[in-house]
């Protein structure tokens, strides 16, 4: 297989710009670069390896910003091999080796289980609305969002002509692309970078419906007067009789930059990747965004144990764990992320393909209960004319959440269950 390697170096090249961008370089290879600095260059010829350069990001202006500086994304670069080659287990310790390279790492795929929905043509009479448990209906008398906040899923992608989210949709892109992999396991479109982030297995679709929907056939999304921004990062892969979302960390990290760079105010992550080695999956470009003001939102995890899924365990990531209809925090919630809060988690009804409806249950569906309830308080404060902070929006997660027993801060739950009544009140007393 051709390999790729991620390299950080210590000092951005003095005509980084000359360079490829990655997403350009997977449409068009009219433009190479095949050097990258001159002691890298000298390990890779002693292996007999050729490679082709390109800049993992792209500025989101004409020059880099400080912020993308401060975070090292102007001096990250891809190498791709040219040929196949078998890589020395060293590899990428003798890269790291040299003086001028700040970290390598090789690619990893992140993987999120997609669990199985339950199909349905009409939500079940007499189901408890999930929306009760968090007041949001006292959140929607004061606001159900404003357009100009921007809510991005990075996920399977949407149903993008689902009637439930027709028109809430103002940006899309789909950053899955695992040419030179392998991809026996994955099925479906997994290749090439475009604009079309169609969902194939509902996952993304069903998140979207949470925080946005319509209401037509469903209950009405948390965030229904929000913007939509739909980022395919997943593809799917079968493994062991299961399916799962899969993607390429450093692809999911171009998503994240793509969804900053564009405005989004929320990212919604209900994923989650093992750290495997070298630094933390996702942390220079999730401090980038969170330097930017957006608020990342991630699930915990689904396996039950003190496992540490990323970004949800990075710093400053909101990380969300479910709850069932009684309240009680779930046995599959992982609890290792430094759980934030929880919301409800378990046979969740929300937008499907092919403009169906589904149950489903898991962390993923608890997470953008939050992410539309921070697309609410940022949008009130967009009324106010002002802007929240993460740091204020954390204040009032923190005080308002209701906790699970006399503890502040509990292992499982976090600052407990979100209550967006007394989240809006407290809101309110900090805008006069």
């Amino acid at each position: 297989m051709k390999h790729h390697v991620i390299i950080v170096l210590r000092r951005r090249l003095a005509d980084d710009l000359g360079v490829p961008a990655w997403l350009d370089f997977i449409r068009d290879k009219s433009v190479v670069r095949e050097t990258l600095e001159p002691a890298v260059d000298r390990l890779m010829s002693g292996l007999g390896v050729k490679f082709w350069i390109t800049r993992e990001y792209d500025p989101a202006g004409a020059v880099w910003s400080t912020d993308e500086v401060l975070h090292g994304l102007d001096r990250t670069y891809r190498m791709i091999f040219q040929q196949d080659f078998a890589l020395p287990k060293d590899l990428v310790v003798q890269i790291k080796r040299v003086a001028t390279v700040e970290d390598a790492h090789e690619l990893n795929i992140g993987e999120a289980e997609l669990p199985a929905p339950r199909l349905s043509e009409a939500a079940s009479v007499g189901m408890p609305r999930l929306s009760e448990s968090i007041n949001l209906a006292y959140a929607h008398a004061v606001t159900k969002g404003h357009p100009d906040v921007r809510i991005a899923v990075l996920d399977t992608g949407v149903h993008l002509l689902h009637r439930e989210l027709e028109g809430r949709i103002v940006a899309r892109a789909d950053f899955v692309d695992l040419e030179g992999l392998p991809t026996s396991g994955f099925i479906g479109d997994f290749k090439g970078y475009d604009d079309v982030p169609d969902d194939e297995v509902g996952h993304g679709t069903h998140v979207s419906g949470i925080v946005a929907a319509k209401g037509l056939q469903m209950d009405e999304g948390v965030c229904p007067g929000c913007s939509l921004m739909a980022v395919r990062v997943l593809a799917t892969m079968k493994a062991n009789g299961r399916l799962v979302g899969a993607g390429i960390v450093d692809n999911i990290n171009a998503g994240i930059k793509w969804a900053v760079d564009h405005g989004a105010d929320v990212i919604n992550m209900s994923l989650g990747v093992k750290h495997v080695g070298g630094g933390l999956p996702h942390e220079n470009v999730i401090r980038y965004a969170l330097s930017k003001g957006v608020t990342v939102v991630a699930a915990s995890g689904n396996d039950g144990t003190a496992e540490r899924y990323y970004p949800g365990a990075l710093r400053g990531v909101i990380a969300v764990g479910a709850i069932d209809s009684g309240g009680t925090v779930t046995g599959f919630t992982s609890y290792g992320a430094n759980i934030t809060v929880v919301a409800p988690g378990v046979q969740v009804y929300s937008a499907y393909t092919n403009n169906t409806y589904a149950f489903a249950s898991g962390t993923s569906q608890a997470a953008p209960f939050v992410s539309g309830a921070v697309g609410l308080m940022k949008s009130y404060a967009v009324e106010q004319g002002r802007r929240l902070t993460n740091a204020e929006i954390i204040h009032i997660l923190k005080h308002t959440s209701d906790k699970v027993d006399r503890r502040l801060r509990n292992e499982h739950a976090g600052y407990g269950l979100i209550n967006l009544a007394d989240a809006f009140k407290l809101l309110a007393h900090m805008s006069n």
